[in-house]
């Protein structure tokens, strides 16, 4: 399975991006592995994840979510801005 999905950093900045462990990728964000975004935004929380069956519905679905504006974003994730 492949997942896309978006993190809370401490900041209470949003990032998005997609895996296929989400456990694993959230301890290597945590652990400052995961991107350097995340890095010096820690700790980050997962805030919102959806299932894909191929990496590259993923990967589109990812592109998508990094258009949408930030408010759009706390909508989709089930918080007002």
């Amino acid at each position: 399975m492949n997942y896309t999905y978006i993190l809370k950093c401490a900041d209470n900045t949003l990032y998005c991006g997609w895996t296929n462990h989400l456990e694993k990728r959230l301890k290597a964000h945590n652990e400052g592995k995961g991107a350097k975004y995340t890095k010096a935004r820690r700790p980050v929380a997962l805030a919102y994840y959806e299932e894909f069956p191929t990496k590259e519905d993923a990967m589109r679905r990812e592109a998508a979510i990094k258009k949408l504006s930030r408010k759009d974003k706390l909508k989709l994730i089930g918080e007002t801005g």
